[in-house]
């Protein structure tokens, strides 16, 4: 997994007033958890643009002008609810040896026999919650759609991987194929089609025994 570095500073105070003297410098406030103290920090905030404005999930080296740098994922962010600008995050620190959730994104591939026979794709998960040590995680969970057929689906039992623990049950659908309206409305036709075609030809014979 791909890992963004954020280099900030110590907050000598984390009261309301430095914390909106941050804000208005541009900077936003941070804390790293995990630890066994929590460590207060600021950055600028085009420091987290690739961090937060992307749909891929990365972790972050958090390097301090102490000198002092830790591994961390996002935790929590907190926007403006006007502006949108970040006012706040939380991270947690990661340590090798210990296993963290994380929420992974899910990335399909290929095109499905069902979708291309007039079915309807339904992505309905596109995120995972999964657990692991920091050197497994992914970038994302890959899904090949490519077998599936009207009616089918990929579970979370079918991207099953050793080294990773997914947080969902292992019936719970990832991606499906169902029934387009449309299709069934096609399919009913045609039905209708063959019978009209049966009766038909079943006139045809009484009328030539006659």
């Amino acid at each position: 997994m791909k890992s963004i570095t954020i280099k900030g500073s110590k907050r000598e105070s984390v009261g309301k007033v430095a914390t909106k003297a941050l804000r208005n410098a541009g900077k936003v406030p941070c804390v790293l958890y995990g630890g066994e103290q929590p460590v207060h920090f600021s950055a600028d905030e085009v420091s987290f643009k690739n961090l937060v404005y992307t749909p891929n999930v990365h972790t972050a080296v958090i390097e301090l002008e102490s000198g002092e740098s830790f591994d961390a994922i996002l935790q929590d962010i907190q926007f403006h609810p006007v502006s949108d600008k970040i006012l706040h995050i939380d991270f947690y620190q990661l340590f090798a040896g210990k296993l963290v959730t994380m929420t992974i994104p899910v990335k399909l591939s290929g095109n499905s026999k069902g979708v291309l026979n007039g079915g309807r794709l339904l992505f309905t998960n596109r995120k995972l919650h999964v657990r692991a040590l920091p050197k497994d995680f992914p970038d994302f969970i890959s899904v090949d759609i490519t077998p599936l057929k009207i009616g089918d689906n990929v579970s979370i039992a079918d991207v099953h991987d050793d080294k990773l623990e997914f947080l969902h049950p292992d019936n719970m659908a990832v991606v499906r194929v169902a029934m387009a309206r449309a299709a069934v409305a096609v399919d009913e036709e045609e039905e209708e089609g063959e019978e009209g075609a049966e009766e038909g030809a079943e006139e045809g014979d009484e009328a030539a025994a006659e």
